[in-house]
């Protein structure tokens, strides 16, 4: 089986994820490289874990979130299609199955929030992973901008966290702000981003919360699973 550390080896696969968050610091767009792309792999395999997931579909996702943003090396345009067939031609190159591919590329292609949807459990991982990686240290000290809220969003938060309670069947993104931006500020431009993870949620079968500063921000309904029994782990 094709791990995420035979990816890590790929130099094809650095060359991308470096020359991706080049073109988006040209861009002026936050931290897009390897920090980025470990934390949505670390986060969204632990989604998968704690909700008793097998430890295929585990290092799928660890795999899918670490290739998710290699689109970016071509154009930030429909970046995860054009990341998701990147990530389809190096992963056949390296002889992974062409089912363990399929739900790879299917949650690249599907982590945008403009035209993604939550399609499989790693795909569902992804995205919830991927919009909770707000974060002060995404902000380039070479290029902070006070009059971008995308810099001031990002540079008031000190400390984001997803917990998981498998119990309750809570996933759970806790955002702690200073006063250098607002909650406000703060919607305008993740708005978007929170109803694709609360569908993410639901996908595998748990409600969303938003906390910011501990306070319950959304406000979670309660799900139905649409994952199908076979899908999961006993």
């Amino acid at each position: 089986m094709i791990t995420l550390e035979d990816v890590k080896k790929n130099p094809a696969v650095k060359a991308l994820i470096e020359a991706a968050d080049h073109n988006l610091s040209v861009l002026d767009y936050t931290e897009h490289g390897t920090r980025h792309v470990s934390y949505v792999s670390a986060t969204a395999s632990r989604i998968l874990e704690k909700l008793g997931y097998d430890a295929e579909t585990v290092e799928l996702a660890k795999i899918a979130g670490y290739l998710h943003d290699i689109g970016n090396a071509i154009n930030r345009f429909n970046h995860g299609v054009t990341g998701a067939i990147l990530s389809y031609n190096l992963l056949r190159e390296m002889g992974m199955p062409l089912a363990a591919i399929s739900t790879i590329i299917a949650a690249i292609g599907n982590h945008e929030e403009q035209t993604g949807v939550a399609v499989n459990p790693v795909s569902a991982a992804i995205i919830i992973a991927d919009k909770s990686d707000a974060h002060r240290t995404r902000v380039r000290n070479s290029h902070f901008d006070e009059s971008d809220i995308h810099d001031r969003v990002n540079f008031s938060i000190l400390k984001n966290i997803v917990t998981v309670n498998s119990e309750q069947k809570v996933i759970a993104s806790k955002f702690y702000m200073d006063k250098s931006s607002s909650v406000m500020e703060y919607f305008q431009i993740y708005l978007s981003r929170i109803k694709l993870s609360e569908q993410a949620a639901a996908y595998l079968g748990c409600a969303y919360h938003l906390y910011v500063n501990d306070v319950l921000i959304n406000t979670p309904r309660a799900v139905t699973p649409p994952v199908a029994a076979s899908d999961q782990v006993n």
